[in-house]
C-alpha cells in the first residue's frame, strides 16, 4: 500500500513557475507508476502527466506539453512536477495518484492510491 502528500501549490502570476512534490510512504514506491491529475471547479479531474516507475518514461496532456515536467527520485519516494508558463487555465487542486504496472494509463479509475490534493491558482 502506498499513502501519498502532494505539497508546492499555492498562487502564481500567469508566466510564472511551481514545483509539486509528491512524498510516498512504503518501501515499494519504485514499483508504481505515478501520474497528476487536476480538478478544476465544476470540471471533471483530468490526466496532466505521467511516469513510469523508474522514471524512464512520461506522457503529458497536450494541454501542459512543454510546460510542464514530471520526475521521480525514488531515493527519496519523491515525485515532482515542474509547472512553466503558468496560465489562469492551469487552475486547479492537483492530485498525485499511483498504480502498479504500465504508467500511460490517463483515466483516474486506473490508479488506485490518490493523495489530498495541493491547491494551485494562477492569477492573470
Amino acid at each position: 500500500q502506498v499513502q501519498l502528500v502532494e505539497s508546492g501549490g499555492g498562487l502564481v502570476q500567469a508566466g510564472g513557475s511551481l514545483r509539486l512534490s509528491c512524498a510516498a510512504s512504503g518501501r515499494t514506491f519504485s514499483s508504481y507508476a505515478v501520474g497528476w491529475f487536476r480538478q478544476a471547479p465544476g470540471k471533471e479531474r483530468e490526466f496532466v502527466a505521467g511516469i513510469s516507475r523508474n522514471g524512464g518514461g512520461t506522457l503529458y496532456a497536450d494541454s501542459v506539453k512543454g510546460r510542464y515536467t514530471i520526475s521521480r527520485d525514488n531515493a527519496k519516494n519523491t515525485v515532482y512536477l515542474q509547472m512553466n508558463s503558468l496560465k489562469p487555465e492551469d487552475t486547479a487542486v492537483y492530485y498525485c495518484a499511483a498504480r502498479l504496472g504500465s504508467y500511460s494509463y490517463i483515466r483516474r479509475e486506473a490508479y488506485e492510491y490518490w493523495g489530498q490534493g495541493t491547491q494551485v491558482t494562477v492569477s492573470s
